[in-house]
């Protein structure tokens, strides 16, 4: 092989290679492999699914280890988000090391005690583990630790954007930099990462503070593989429900197949990864999928995959899809990230993914080999129009929003990382951490090694007294005379039991409840308030009473009103979303990759838009009542939702914009006036408008105080909104979106 960086690399890696009978490195393998061996620079790797990262970074890796010899201590730290990814890597990665003589160990919650000792006795190499794993050792082998990791050369970080802008990823930043601390020295961290939407704001998040010094490699070459597509529209009755609407055919062209015939159709014969949005959605999918096949008297090839299962049922189908025999898991987003399922076929798609990146990140799990493109089916529900369908009904806007989505992953565009968030739940939980790795801990060294030097660097020294202060007075720690902060009995059992070390719970869902009867239950992802309306199991709700503590909703039958998206396929969206699907509204572009349905779709939402002139206005009057399509994301629409009720507007809200019941325009253009000309409010005062606020795992912890400027940091943008309000009093004509 001609290449300088394998020329670098230790013998026994050049064996390795030669063994795999490679006759050269890919690209991003060559420009990875000096720059890691030198080790003095942070670096994120930045490509497609099967592009060869791992081998980027741990060819230069595994050479630098083979090179040094045995030591007593650890010398490479990977940590992964998920047990199976580690397993994974774990045999990936254990033949070269094999081949070079250096130890690799794998440290989770199913590792016996014997393989987690051979760490301890200071049997270095690789370790392999889990945020969780690692945050157990500061708080069981707080002693140990600075043998154990005294010698790194590298923290290598997978699956980089499945960390970024969530707890897990902030509790990793804290731990690295404790790490840091404890072995006095900063260790060059690798990350490597599939969809990253802005790369200096990942590189801040890699490394706060030196964000500089980071240095991005991408492999834009690598991730241009063929993907082969479509897009299908359904129009479905309106369902009682959810089975009925996932078995519907289509209302207006019966002899065209039902969505459940052309996935059955389509994936029986070939290994699947079918993503629904929801655990219900999955069961009802996988349920239909399996009669489908019992009605024809042939095996059963659909199975469901999703974090309710038990583990023994999720390995025993991901070992299925790896093996000839072919197998489809209807799964949730469990299986989205880089777990070795083998050569899938195909991707298929329920409703819109998650965000931008997240569909990317699906798509890529199949045509993982050279000769195989990349096959994605997208399946778009809409409900069967009739003479009280309202205008955001007639828009398609779930569909439109796919459309857009699709767009923006095709131009290689994704979220950037949220960096403003406060993450004030994991900095609760980091504080006992800190006073268990200790033993105690002062105020001024907990808040320099967490806040102004840590991974909280945007909580300032009066927020944090704030919570120390609520963490005392729920009696889970306490202040010694001399100022050391200790556990009190609830802090005490609160970090001894194995539930501590993670800093997430499984997915908040509250129960629906309507006259004393259970409906369901759905997770709350935007900001709802009593007097909404929701959508929920096919039908139109109002909101009639929250309880955050219980995480009850109680509602009644609501006979209009397209509802908050909370528990649908919106969750939380980007103004890059909307802008997009502005464009697409009032353009004449038709993606090839529409079916003839979804084609008509579309062409009906257009028609829509042009008919009530939506392209030059932002209302649009509907008897007493006011439509309001401001075209901003999430979090901009949530601040404007909550200045509109604060100044008594009744809302009811749809996904991308509002009606506004008993507001005139003329009612409207006042309140608006009102509100561009006086001082704008905080976010933190809206946010004590929101009554579904305690959504992670330490909230509990957090005075009402906090709690709102946890959600406002989180989940509020009024900048944007106070833009959006003035754009929209002037009212000028718009012949483009609005920069």
């Amino acid at each position: 092989m001609h290449s300088s960086t394998y020329d670098r690399l230790h013998p026994d890696i050049q064996r390795w290679i030669a063994k795999k009978k490679w006759t050269q490195l890919r690209p991003l393998q060559e420009r990875a492999g000096p720059v890691i061996l030198e080790g003095n620079n942070d670096v994120i790797l930045a490509a497609a699914t099967a592009s060869g990262k791992t081998e980027a970074a741990f060819l230069p890796i595994l050479s630098r280890l083979a090179e040094r010899g045995p030591e007593k201590g650890i010398g490479v730290l990977y940590l992964s988000p998920l047990k199976a990814l580690i397993n994974d890597q774990y045999l990936r990665l254990r033949e070269p090391c094999t081949m070079a003589g250096i130890p690799i160990h794998k440290w989770h919650g199913d590792v016996s005690q014997s393989q987690k000792k051979d760490v301890l006795k200071g049997n270095g190499g690789l370790l392999l583990i889990t945020p969780e794993s690692l945050e157990a050792l500061f708080v069981n082998r707080s002693t140990q630790l600075r043998s154990l990791f005294g010698d790194l050369l590298y923290i290598a970080i997978d699956e980089f954007h499945a960390f970024i802008g969530l707890e897990r990823g902030k509790q990793l930043q804290s731990l690295l930099y404790r790490i840091d601390l404890m072995i006095r020295r900063s260790c060059p961290r690798i990350a490597l990462s599939a969809t990253l939407g802005d790369m200096k704001m990942a590189a801040q998040f890699l490394h706060p503070g030196k964000s500089d010094e980071v240095i991005i490699l991408e492999d834009k070459e690598g991730s241009d593989s063929e993907l082969r597509m479509q897009l299908r529209g359904y129009v479905i009755q309106d369902p009682r429900s959810l089975a009925d609407e996932i078995i519907a055919a289509d209302s207006n062209a019966q002899e065209e197949e039902s969505l459940i015939d052309h996935m059955y159709r389509c994936l029986r014969g070939k290994d699947n990864l079918v993503f629904a949005n929801s655990r219900s959605f999955v069961e009802i999918l996988s349920d239909q999928l399996r009669r489908r096949s019992e009605n024809d008297h042939v095996p059963n090839e659909f199975h469901p995959h999703h974090g309710s299962l038990s583990k023994e049922l999720r390995e025993a189908l991901e070992k299925a899809l790896k093996k000839d025999s072919p197998t489809t898991a209807v799964c949730t987003s469990t299986l989205e990230m880089g777990v070795d399922i083998g050569s899938v076929h195909s991707v298929a798609q329920i409703g819109c993914a998650p965000s931008v990146a997240s569909l990317r990140q699906r798509w890529g799990r199949s045509g993982r080999r050279d000769d195989h493109p990349a096959v994605l089916r997208i399946y778009q529900r809409e409900p069967e129009l009739d003479e009280q369908s309202e205008v955001p009904d007639l828009l398609r806007i779930n569909l439109v929003q796919n459309i857009a989505m699709t767009e923006l992953a095709l131009r290689k565009w994704y979220e950037p990382p949220s960096i403003s968030r406060l993450h004030l739940s994991t900095l609760a939980h980091q504080v006992l951490s800190l006073i268990v790795q200790h033993g105690g801990v002062t105020a001024q060294d907990a808040f320099r090694a967490l806040c102004s030097h840590g991974a909280f660097r945007n909580v300032p020294s009066s927020l944090f007294a704030q919570l120390l202060h609520s963490m005392g007075e729920k009696e889970v720690l306490l202040q010694s005379k001399d100022g050391t902060l200790l556990l009190n009995h609830k802090g005490e059992r609160l970090t001894g039991h194995y539930t501590f070390y993670a800093v997430f719970d499984t997915e908040e869902e509250y129960r629906v409840r309507s006259e004393g009867k259970t409906l369901g239950t759905l997770p709350i992802k935007t900001a709802i308030r009593e007097g909404d309306s929701i959508v929920f199991a096919g039908h139109r709700w109002d909101i009639i009473q929250i309880s955050d503590h219980e995480k009850v909703i109680e509602v009644m039958p609501s006979k209009k009103g397209k509802a908050c998206f909370a528990g649908g396929g919106w969750g939380f969206v980007h103004t890059e979303v909307l802008k997009e699907m502005f464009s697409i509204y009032s353009g004449s572009f038709i993606p090839k990759y529409l079916n003839l349905k979804a084609t008509e779709l579309l062409d009906q939402a257009r028609s829509t838009f042009h008919y009530h002139r939506l392209q030059e206005h932002w209302t649009l009057p509907a008897g007493d009542d006011t439509y309001l399509f401001p075209w901003i994301g999430t979090a901009a629409l949530d601040a404007l939702r909550l200045m509109l009720v604060e100044e008594g507007i009744k809302i009811k809200d749809w996904g991308t914009g509002y009606m506004l019941t008993g507001a005139s325009e003329v009612h409207l253009k006042d309140t608006l006036a009102s509100l561009t000309e006086a001082t704008p409010p905080s976010a933190v005062y809206l946010a004590s408008y929101v009554e579904t606020k305690r959504s992670q795992k330490y909230h509990w912890l957090l005075s009402d105080e906090l709690l709102n400027e946890d959600y406002a940091s989180s989940n509020l943008d009024v900048d944007e909104a106070i833009v959006r309000l003035k754009d929209i009093k002037e009212r000028a004509p718009m012949t483009a979106f609005p920069s």
